[in-house]
Order: structure tokens, then sequence, then C-alpha cells
């Protein structure tokens, strides 16, 4: 059993909101979507790549969606957003972030392209199991720059991947087990932006999903929220057949419905 909850904000600066969400329970498919801001109609490709990936897992149960499906509608994405930067944007970029979770029979799936994240919070213990597709990534990589400076520096906002920037699309996927009590966190890096890893952790520690996601939203804002803000927190509360003890985390919350809310 999945149990989300999915919010989103244009924050305190932006007058218009870039980002879209997904939010499939039933078939455990999520998606954070983030338009590049300062391109043309940011709001256009990111509800777009949102409305493709709905459409491609649409009425199929879940043993009919597979990774290949939703890669295939990533890259449709990436195909019409090209064709739309020409025919209804005069050449200028049209494009946008995504990340992509689907649980399937206890195991995770995830796709992403640009500087969205996704992180799984374990035992207490968060980790980001996404890797920024960013220009200070590739500099923290490279040695040139410390995972610490990244954030604040003057390039924190170039990233190197979008759908919709290049004719061939570059999407990164990485799979996992899921075990019972794991909580998973799709956002897009107006969240990041405002608090550390260190502060999400602790919020989403501090109670049930519900109240996590509404304490994260309200944190950035406190903050100016400088961009859109996003978030959907997935909490698993099946076991996991096949792990031993060690490898499963106790739920500390029970819910026998999802209450998604918009703000």
């Amino acid at each position: 059993m999945h149990l989300s909850q999915a919010l989103t904000h244009r924050g305190t600066v932006r007058e218009i909101n870039e980002d879209a969400m997904l939010e499939l329970p039933h078939i455990g498919v999520w998606v954070v979507a983030d338009g590049m801001g300062g391109h043309a109609a940011g709001d256009v490709a990111s509800q777009l790549v949102i409305d493709n990936i709905q459409q491609a897992v649409d009425g199929l149960s879940p043993d009919l969606i597979s990774v290949d499906i939703l890669k295939l509608a990533l890259q449709n994405s990436n195909t019409q957003l090209q064709q739309m930067s020409q025919t209804d944007f005069e050449g200028k970029v049209a494009g946008s972030t995504v990340v992509v979770l689907w649980l399937y029979q206890g195991d995770y799936h995830l796709l992403w392209v640009g500087d969205s994240r996704i992180y799984l919070l374990r035992q207490q213990k968060m980790t980001m199991i996404t890797k920024d597709h960013s220009q200070v990534n590739d500099m923290v990589d490279e040695g040139l720059l410390a995972a610490e400076d990244a954030e604040s520096h003057p390039l924190a906002n170039v990233i190197t991947r979008a759908v919709g920037v290049d004719s061939q699309l570059d999407i990164d996927y990485r799979t996992g087990k899921v075990v019972e009590g794991d909580t998973f966190l799709l956002c897009s890096d107006g969240l990041n932006k405002e608090l550390s890893d260190t502060e999400i952790e602790a919020t989403i520690n501090s109670g049930n999903i519900i109240d996590s996601g509404l304490a994260l939203l309200h944190a950035s804002l406190v903050r100016n929220a400088r961009d859109n803000v996003t978030c959907i927190l997935v909490k698993n509360t099946q076991v996991t057949s096949g792990l031993s003890s060690k490898d499963i985390s106790e739920s500390n919350d029970d819910f026998d419905k999802t209450i998604p809310v918009f703000i």
C-alpha cells in the first residue's frame, strides 16, 4: 500500500507556477516537473510532460506499466517540445526537468532529467537517490567545487539536461528494493533552495506525511520561496518479502486513505 501527499505553490516571487505534478497512488506512479524559468512557456512545458506520462499510463493496470512506457512518454515529450519551440516560441527553448517514481512489486524505479530530486528516508535517515544534472554538480564531481558550496554558487541554477532542450534526450534510471516504512520525497529545486537536506530530513521525521508535507511547504514560504515549490511525499506501508528483519524499517504512522492537498 502506498500513501502520498502532493503539494505545489508558486512561491512568493514568481508570478506563475511553472511546476507541475502527477499523483497516481493506485498504480504507483508519481511525477514532478519543473518548467525552465526564464525560458518560453515553462508552465506549458512542465504540464506537457505530466500530460504525456498520464496519457501513457491511463487505463493501465500496474502489471502493464513498464520503464519502457515511461521512457517513451518522456522521449515523446522531448520531441513535442522541440517542435513547439520552433512553431510556437520563435525558436526559444521550452523545457522542463522531471523526476518519476514508479513503485511495483517491492521495487522502486526512478527516471529523471535535470535537477529536480528524489530522496529516500529509510530508518529515519535520508539519502538523495537521484543525481542533479547541473553545472555545479559536474564541478563537484571534477573536484573543482566543494559539495557544501554548490547551492550558493553563482552557477547553481544552470542545468545540463532538460526535456525539450536537445534533440536526443538522455534519461537517467535507477532501481532498488523498497522496505516497509520507506518514505520517498519528490521535489522541484524550489524546495532544496530554501531548506537544507538536514532540515528536510528532520521535518519528514517529525510527523506523518500529511503534516510533514505541509511543514516543508510552509518552511519554504517562510523563507520567501524565491522559486516555485513542489513536493510529493510517498510512504510505503507494505512489507517486502525476501528481506531480512534488519532491512525492514518500522512504520510510525497508520493511515487508511490518501489526502491530497493543493495550495
